[in-house]
C-alpha cells in the first residue's frame, strides 16, 4: 500500500486542501461521539481561521491550545496552521504552576481552551495561574504572561455575541478572499508548532518545528510504516506531545487515513469506540491500555480488525508477537520530530538483536560520540547519540541555535546508546538525568524543587525500571541526623502522602510513585563527593 501524498504540498493547509478536494466523505477524526470528514475539517478549521484572523491572529503569532484529543484540538491546530500561527499544545495534565510557565514561557498571545476535563476546571486553572479573570473582556492585562491577549474556551454554550465555539462572530466578516490571501501567504520554512519537552532544569523547552520539515519526515515516516488511506488508526497518545501532534495526527492528515481516539475515563466506554470503528492498526503507549485488557468485558470483545502495531496487551492473538522483546522499538524524541530510530520492518528479530531500535530514519545522520572527547566510539560501546538532518527542530524557542546545536549542526540528544557490528542501534537510556516514564520525559530537578517546597526537605529523585511504564518517577528524602532522627513537623511522608502533598503542583506523571527516606549522614556518597545514584537506587530493591 502507498501513502496518499501530493510531495508538492509543504504546508498543513495544502495538505488538507488537498485532502477535502480528494477525498472528501472520507472519515478523517472519530474520538467518542465526535466524527469529522475531511470536507467537514477543512470547513469548520476554515471557519475558526477567520474567528482567529478576526481577533488578531496572523503569521507567527503563538495560538495555545488546552485541550484533550478531539475534534476540539484538532480544529484549533489546524485553524492555525492555515494562517501561519503557531501552534503551542499544553498539557491537560498540568497545574495552576506548570501552565504559567507554559503561557508565559511560550509567548502565547490567544489561548483555546477546554472549558475542562475530567476532575480539571480551566477557568479556575488559568485563572490562579496567570493572575486574570479570564471572562474580563480583551486584553487581558497580566503581569504574569503579559503577552496574552484572549482566552476563547471552546465547546461552551453559545452566548449573545459568540458562535458556537464561544468565540465572537467577528470572523463573519472575514470573507474567504482574505482567508485564501492569508493562507497562500504560509511558507513551508514557516513555524507550525511548539512543543514543549523537559529539560535537565526544572524549565520546560520549547521544540520549534516548522511546516516543511515536518511533514517531509512524516512521509518518510508513513512510508517506513506503510501507512497509507485504506488504514484506520486507533491511538491514545496525547496530540500534546510530539508523537500525538506528528507521528498521530499529522502523518493521518499526511496518509489521507482515518484516526480514532477515546477521552472516556471507564476501559469499557473506550473498548466500545475500539470495537465500533474497527480499526486496522494501534499505535501509542501500551502501559495506558493495561486497563483496557483487564476489563471484565475484554474477552467478549472482538478486536480481530486489528492486524498490526505497538499496543499489544489490546491485539488480538493471531497479531501479537509470542515475545514483544523480540519486536523492533523505536525511539522518538521532541526535537527530532517524532521517530528517528526506527526498522522498516515490525517482524521478530533474532534472538541477538533483541532490543534493537533499527536504523536512524532516512534523513537523519547519527553518530555514536564519546561526550568528554567527542570522539566516535565503535559498535559495542555505549556513548552519546548525536543527530544531524533536515527534521530535527528549528531550535528552542528564545534560545540561540548555537546553544541547541555545535557549530557541525550537530544536536547532542543526552541519550546513550550504542550500534553493533551489523549496523543496528539500540537505545540504553538517558544519558543526563531525565526519567523516561509511560513515553513522557521528567526532570528531577523540578521534581525536587517541588518536593522542597511542598515539604521543607532536599531529595533526590531518579528513575527506577519498570516493565510497563519504561521507568517510575522515585523520591529519596534525606531526613533528621544520625539514626534517623525526625524533624520537628514529625516523620516524612510515605508515597501517598507524598502525592497528596505534590498534586497541586505537579502532573501526575511527575509524581513519585516509589519513596525511601534517608538519614542526612548516611546519603551515599562516591570518592569524588558526589551523591552515589546507584547505592541510592538501592534502596528500592524490595520493590
Amino acid at each position: 500500500m502507498t501513502a496518499h501524498v501530493n510531495e508538492d504540498a509543504r504546508t498543513v493547509g495544502e495538505v488538507l486542501r488537498l485532502r477535502a478536494s480528494d477525498v472528501p466523505g472520507r472519515t478523517f477524526l472519530v474520538c467518542d461521539d465526535e466524527r469529522l470528514t475531511y470536507r467537514e475539517t477543512f470547513e469548520a478549521s476554515g471557519r475558526l481561521a477567520k474567528e482567529l484572523i478576526a481577533a488578531g491572529a496572523g503569521r507567527g503569532t503563538h495560538v495555545g491550545l488546552l485541550m484533550p484529543n478531539g475534534a476540539g484540538f484538532v480544529l484549533g491546530a489546524l485553524a492555525a496552521a492555515r494562517i501561519g500561527a503557531v501552534a503551542v499544545p499544553m498539557s491537560t495534565m498540568s497545574t495552576a504552576a506548570e501552565l504559567h510557565t507554559l503561557v508565559d514561557g511560550s509567548d502565547t498571545a490567544l489561548l483555546l481552551a477546554a472549558p475542562s476535563y475530567r476532575s480539571k476546571d480551566f477557568r479556575a486553572l488559568l485563572a490562579e495561574a496567570i493572575g486574570l479573570d479570564t471572562d474580563r473582556p480583551p486584553p487581558l492585562p497580566s503581569t504574569a504572561a503579559p503577552n496574552l491577549r484572549r482566552v476563547f474556551f471552546l465547546g461552551e454554550t453559545a452566548g449573545a455575541g459568540e458562535d458556537g465555539a464561544g468565540l465572537p462572530r467577528a470572523g463573519e466578516a472575514v470573507g474567504d478572499d482574505l482567508l485564501a490571501a492569508v493562507e497562500a501567504d504560509v511558507a513551508p520554512s514557516d513555524d507550525l508548532v511548539i512543543v514543549h519537552t523537559s529539560g535537565s532544569t526544572s524549565a520546560p523547552k520549547g521544540v520549534v518545528h516548522t511546516h516543511g520539515a515536518l511533514l517531509d519526515h512524516l512521509r518518510v515516516l508513513n512510508a517506513m510504516r506503510d501507512y497509507g488511506p485504506d488504514e484506520v488508526l486507533f491511538s491514545n497518545s496525547p496530540f500534546f506531545w510530539i508523537g500525538g501532534f506528528s507521528y498521530t495526527l499529522l502523518g493521518t492528515l499526511l496518509a489521507g487515513a482515518t484516526l480514532v481516539c477515546s477521552r472516556a475515563a471507564e476501559p469499557s466506554k473506550v473498548l466500545d469506540v475500539i470495537e465500533r470503528e474497527r480499526p486496522t492498526m494501534v499505535n501509542g503507549y501500551a502501559s495506558s491500555v493495561a486497563a483496557l485488557a483487564a476489563d471484565p468485558s475484554y474477552p467478549r470483545r472482538d478486536l480481530s480488525s486489528i492486524r498490526r502495531g505497538n499496543l499489544y496487551p489490546i491485539m488480538p492473538e493471531s497479531a501479537r508477537p509470542a515475545d514483544p522483546g523480540l519486536r523492533p522499538n523505536m525511539l522518538g524524541i521532541t526535537e527530532g520530530g517524532s521517530v528517528v530510530l526506527a526498522d522498516d520492518h515490525d517482524e521478530d528479530l533474532p534472538e541477538g538483536r533483541r532490543g534493537s531500535f533499527g536504523r536512524p530514519v532516512p534523513g537523519y545522520q547519527a553518530r555514536i560520540v564519546d561526550p568528554e572527547s567527542g570522539a566516535d566510539l565503535p559498535p559495542g560501546e555505549k556513548g552519546e547519540l548525536w543527530l544531524r538532518g533536515p527534521a530535527l527542530m528549528r531550535g528552542y524557542l528564545g534560545v540561540e541555535r548555537f546553544d541547541a546545536f555545535d557549530e557541525d549542526g550537530w544536536f547532542h540528544t543526552g541519550d546513550a546508546a550504542r550500534t553493533d557490528e551489523d549496523g543496528h542501534w539500540y537505545f540504553l537510556g538517558r544519558g543526563d538525568d531525565l526519567i523516561k516514564t509511560s513515553g513522557a520525559s521528567v526532570s528531577p530537578a523540578e521534581v525536587q524543587d517541588a518536593i522542597l517546597t511542598a515539604t521543607g526537605l532536599s531529595s533526590y529523585v531518579l528513575g527506577l525500571p519498570d516493565a510497563d511504564r519504561g521507568q517510575i518517577v522515585a523520591a529519596v528524602l534525606v531526613v533528621g541526623g544520625a539514626d534517623g532522627e525526625e524533624s520537628a513537623e514529625g516523620p516524612p511522608p510515605d508515597a501517598a502522602g507524598l502525592r497528596a502533598a505534590l498534586a497541586p503542583v505537579l502532573s501526575p506523571y511527575k509524581i513519585p510513585r516509589a519513596v525511601r527516606a534517608v538519614p542526612v549522614d548516611e546519603v551515599p556518597l562516591r570518592s569524588s563527593g558526589k551523591v552515589d545514584m546507584s547505592a541510592l537506587e538501592e534502596l528500592f530493591g524490595d520493590r
